[in-house]
């Protein structure tokens, strides 16, 4: 009898945690006002989610983020320590990002440069990258540890587990090149078949096309979808055991060619 009150009293409270955060995700979306200046926006006539995209994998999305963050507390606790510890001021890097739709999005990442670094500006584009990283900020970065709190973007619905990643919202050619395939008009992701088929390492037409390929099967729904996203989630674990795909700076770009 004890086991089953423990047992009520724990969903209970995972029940009111689990609102809780879904109330604090609508109380601090800022997605209107970052939407003011955005240039991408249109009267296209968009795709209709289909009921994969918008009951299965949004449902696994929200609890799988969920439990995520509560597992992956102490770890965020530690990272974060080492992050304030090696360079005082936020542990967080927000950065405005492309979503759904073209919408814009606030992005979380834990902080792994400097506060001087230029802020719009993607690692491996920067003329010396070295001069902005933390001490700690390679480990970050190369163990993916960086994008734990996106976990908390998933959660409240700007972003999926499996998708496109997010581009900044200076990429015009990136947003324009992934265009051509629809790949706009689904949820970005943590991670997504273009990272688990190249990350860093692949020129911005080769991203949008594998893009576009994640997105028809997606759309195509059913065990097809899922089996694409399964197949996404446990290759982004294998790349990120091997460290595959991350370049830090234009260098390690033009030595990869």
């Amino acid at each position: 009898m004890a086991g089953i009150w423990i047992a009520a009293v724990c969903a209970a409270a995972l029940t009111v945690l689990f609102a809780a955060l879904s109330l604090l995700a609508k109380l601090t979306d800022r997605s209107v006002s970052l939407d003011a200046d955005n240039p991408y926006l249109d009267e296209r006539t968009r795709q209709k989610e289909g009921f994969y995209i918008r009951v299965v994998k949004r449902g696994l999305d929200k609890l799988f983020s969920f439990f995520a963050m509560l597992l992956l507390f102490p770890l965020y606790v530690l990272v974060s320590v080492v992050i304030f510890a090696d360079d005082p001021g936020p542990v967080l890097f927000r950065q405005k990002r492309v979503g759904r739709n073209k919408h814009y999005f606030e992005l979380h990442k834990f902080r792994s440069m400097k506060r001087s670094a230029p802020h719009d500006v993607p690692t491996h584009m920067l003329q010396d990258p070295d001069q902005y990283l933390l001490r700690t900020g390679r480990l970050i970065r190369r163990s993916s540890l960086d994008e734990l709190p996106q976990l908390w973007d998933i959660f409240r619905g700007k972003m999926s587990l499996v998708g496109p990643r997010p581009a900044l919202w200076n990429q015009d050619d990136l947003v324009t090149e992934r265009e051509k395939y629809g790949a706009n008009d689904v949820l970005p992701g943590l991670t997504g078949w273009a990272q688990v088929n190249g990350r860093d390492e692949l020129e911005i037409p080769d991203k949008a096309k594998l893009d576009g390929d994640y997105v028809r099967a997606l759309q195509g729904g059913g065990f097809g979808a899922f089996a694409m996203d399964t197949r996404c989630f446990f290759r982004t674990i294998l790349s990120v055991l091997r460290r595959d795909g991350v370049l830090e700076g234009e260098q390690n770009r033009k030595e990869e060619k």
